[in-house]
């Protein structure tokens, strides 16, 4: 950690904080961002060359940081040397807003963008807005082969028990259904998030799932029935391994038929991936659906673990000209103009109000599964933003409770128990 403190500090001495002015006069602005996604990095250089080729006061260089689990590390560290960009790929967003370190987003932006894709914190402000299509956990789905659905009769599920039919009709072919990821600890909630989502959506008006735990009003035996769908089928659907699969590995399974279904939260990205694989692979995607049929999606949230996005630092702030070139550039990311950009260089742009002008990308297969999540009338968005800075601990914890139950080490009850202890341990006492 010293050592890469020096060397962020070193950046620090010799690139500025949020940006300087170059020697053309225009005003420079930094865009650091986790840079484990190919088709993200191509994506962002596209559409930083589009904006710096309109010749405005203001141009963005690109800060690629680490990606995955080390990415959040390295915004602590860039913290800690006060080396702060004028624009940010957030994560852990209510701990940065509660210590000041972001700057509210004007409406100036914020009035591009769908409202399903953004929320407000506490004191009325938007701090983080999408970087791309997956606003909230709409990203957080099943990718699967379209050929082999074909060829053997089956459907996209309507409900959870047609989920279920379609994982036994798989297994009777003598196939295995599914391929899910715990290897990174974080990809379980993929498969998890799913199976919880009718019991975090019925707790969405009433200040959401998790703040009711906190205030007593809810507890961790509430996700009784969703910890055994979970081991369930972990239990007789689930391939081979899963314990040290690593999220990126699913892809491959997939393409090799090793499974007939993965599991994601790469969303579009996932469907990116596996055209670069296997650009002859018929790949689709859907999201497991609940008793009645709806697709309970939790809302991009501003507090939250699921808040990632963009924000404009408050050191970047200070500097007047690099805060108005940080809107500038983020004015262009939700135009129509640099949603062609997007999907011209192999992505899929943001929900702005304007996606009817959007000259889609058409040439992903599955990718229109996507678009037509969006547009499906049983979506249901809800809210389950938790109000404690001790949450993102106690999801970790969570998380490896999970693996456990489902690895056989622990029980159900067990894991309920033990889980419940830690949140009371973490979050209540902080």
């Amino acid at each position: 950690m010293a050592a890469a403190i020096a060397a962020v500090g070193l950046v620090g001495a010799l690139a500025g904080c949020g940006g300087n002015a170059g020697s053309s006069g225009k005003t420079e602005i930094r865009f650091a961002y986790a840079a484990g996604d190919e088709t993200f990095n191509t994506v962002l250089k596209a559409v930083a060359e589009a904006y710096n080729a309109q010749g405005k006061g203001s141009t963005v260089r690109l800060d690629p940081l680490a990606g995955g689990m080390d990415y959040a590390t390295a915004v602590k560290t860039m913290d800690a040397t006060g080396n702060w960009p004028a624009i940010i790929d957030m994560r852990e967003t209510r701990t940065y807003v509660a210590a000041g370190k972001l700057a509210p987003i004007p409406s100036q932006v914020t009035s591009l963008l769908d409202d399903n894709v953004y929320g407000k914190a506490e004191d009325g402000n938007v701090y983080v807005v999408p970087a791309g299509p997956l606003n909230g956990e709409i990203g957080i789905n099943i990718v699967y082969d379209k050929d082999y659905f074909a060829k053997h009769g089956l459907k996209v599920p309507a409900t959870y028990g047609e989920f279920v039919k379609l994982l036994q009709a798989v297994k009777a072919n003598g196939d295995t259904p599914l391929a899910t990821a715990a290897g990174e600890i974080w990809p379980s909630d993929q498969l998890w998030k799913p199976l919880a989502s009718p019991v975090f959506a019925r707790w969405s008006d009433k200040g959401g799932f998790w703040n009711a735990v906190e205030e007593g009003k809810a507890s961790i035996k509430d996700l009784r029935e969703s910890l055994e769908r979970l081991k369930y089928i972990t239990d007789n659907f689930v391939l081979d391994g899963w314990q040290s699969t690593t999220d990126a590995q699913t892809s491959t399974l997939l393409v090799n038929h090793k499974a007939v279904m993965a599991t994601s939260s790469a969303g579009t990205g996932r469907l990116n991936d596996i055209q670069k694989v296997d650009p002859k692979f018929n790949a689709g995607l859907f999201i497991i659906p609940d008793d009645q049929g709806n697709i309970d999606v939790l809302k991009n949230a501003v507090n939250g673990e699921t808040a990632t996005g963009l924000s404009i630092s408050a050191q970047g702030r200070k500097n007047a000209a690099q805060y108005q070139a940080a809107v500038d550039f983020l004015t262009y990311f939700y135009s129509v103009e640099a949603a062609n950009v997007m999907e011209k260089s192999g992505g899929i742009a943001p929900n702005i109000r304007r996606s009817a002008e959007i000259t889609r990308n058409t040439s992903v297969p599955g990718a229109q599964d996507y678009f037509d999540l969006l547009k499906n009338p049983k979506l249901v968005w809800y809210d389950n933003d938790p109000r404690s800075t001790r949450f993102s601990a106690f999801a970790t914890f969570f998380r490896q409770a999970r693996i456990e139950m489902q690895d056989g080490q622990t029980t159900l009850d067990q894991a309920i128990a033990k889980t419940q202890a830690e949140f009371d341990k973490t979050v209540k006492q902080g």
